[in-house]
């Protein structure tokens, strides 16, 4: 794509870009809240050996929705661990078939747990159902990182199915 930046990953086109770039933001903002809660926390127990009380259970969900949109912007970026030694002794054209198969078959697992996640945060919706914990929280607003997160490595697995056509010469 011309007037593709060099330093980034490659896109597919600005709806991919805008997409990531929304996935930044929302990541960078769950990480503050994470360690403002965090850091708040240390600070009450220490000083006032006062403790808020909800911070676990709102911690635990920003640590697992910062797994999921830092897999999604990992897979984007290739930053994922990779195995290259059986990989890279195939030619190129194999290489290039061999990474669609791989592309294919992540996005239909990926497309099948969004799904049944969407499944159980309805279930969860429907059914009234809370978090037995200090806050009561409804279940399904946790439960709805799942869907979004699946859905977010879908979305750039897709640009990765939409990139491997290209050489590698003009991925970089």
């Amino acid at each position: 794509m011309a007037g593709n930046n060099s330093t980034g990953p490659a896109s597919a086109g600005p709806v991919f870009d805008f997409i990531a770039s929304l996935t930044k933001w929302a990541t960078g903002l769950v990480l503050c809240a994470l360690v403002l809660l965090v850091f708040s926390e240390t600070v009450l127990r220490g000083l006032a050996n006062y403790s808020l009380g909800f911070v676990e259970e709102v911690t635990g969900y920003f640590v697992v929705t910062l797994t999921f949109l830092g897999a999604a912007l990992a897979l984007r970026a290739e930053a994922l661990f990779q195995v290259h030694f059986l990989f890279d002794a195939v030619p190129d054209h194999v290489q290039v078939w061999l990474k669609r198969l791989f592309v294919v078959a992540s996005l239909i697992v990926c497309v099948i747990l969004a799904l049944r996640t969407h499944d159980l945060v309805l279930s969860s919706f429907g059914r009234g159902k809370f978090a037995p914990t200090v806050l009561r929280t409804p279940l399904w607003i946790p439960q709805m990182i799942m869907p979004i997160g699946f859905s977010l490595i879908g979305i750039f697995l897709l640009e990765k199915l939409l990139l491997s056509g290209r050489k590698k010469e003009e991925q970089s």
